[in-house]
């Protein structure tokens, strides 16, 4: 994803330790190749959190801690909001095995639109 779109989707989520493999497979293989076939979906990508990380903030050498935050998070770049509600969008979200054999396993769930500020770069 290369900053295509002037919207964001995050959609974050934690999923039951036992349906994690189902859960990436089908999210690689089904949802998100469904998802980004919708006109106006310009791109799609898929993040595991690590749990710690260093870095330097304000001259220090500092350890952030991100267990807190949902185990996993799918980035939609969007042309517009209009995308979320689309007869298009509506027809592949509960698309495959989606629906009905991961989203009952998963929790900590939230859907996230961001409009991009600022000059593009």
């Amino acid at each position: 994803m290369a900053g295509k779109g002037r919207y964001l989707l995050v959609v974050s989520m934690d999923v039951d330790p036992e349906k994690e493999a189902l859960l990436n497979e089908v999210y690689d293989t089904e949802h998100v190749p469904a998802i980004s076939r919708v006109p106006g979906v310009l791109g799609a990508r898929r993040y595991r959190r690590q749990d710690e990380t260093t870095l330097f903030v304000g001259g220090e050498r500092r350890t952030s801690r991100s267990d807190d935050l949902p185990r996993y998070i799918a980035l939609y770049e969007l042309e517009s909001p209009d995308v979320l509600t689309s007869q298009a969008f509506c027809a592949v979200v509960d698309e495959g095995r989606w629906a009905t054999e991961v989203r009952p396993y998963t929790r900590n769930r939230r859907h996230v639109l961001y409009e991009a500020i600022g000059a593009e770069r």
